[in-house]
């Protein structure tokens, strides 16, 4: 298995730690397995090939309101 390095100050070290033997886990396991989570893909697969499938004309984007009914802005 791969192995990696990594260099980072005593209280994050500390805090890592302290989150590792709180989730049971080795140092190694419980940085591996943050690591994995933030690497992640968030959403499923085939989520963008949806953009666009649904057909509804309420979901139009609105029409650009005039100028003249935004506020004055007070410079401070």
């Amino acid at each position: 298995m791969p192995q990696i390095s990594l260099y980072i100050d005593s209280d994050t070290l500390n805090k890592i730690t302290k989150s590792a033997r709180q989730d049971k886990l080795s140092v190694s396991k419980w940085v591996g397995a943050n690591l994995q989570r933030i690497v992640a893909e968030t959403y499923p697969p085939g989520f963008f090939d949806l953009f666009g499938s649904i057909k509804d004309s309420s979901l139009l984007e609105p029409p650009e309101i005039p100028v003249h009914y935004d506020i004055p802005r007070v410079r401070i």
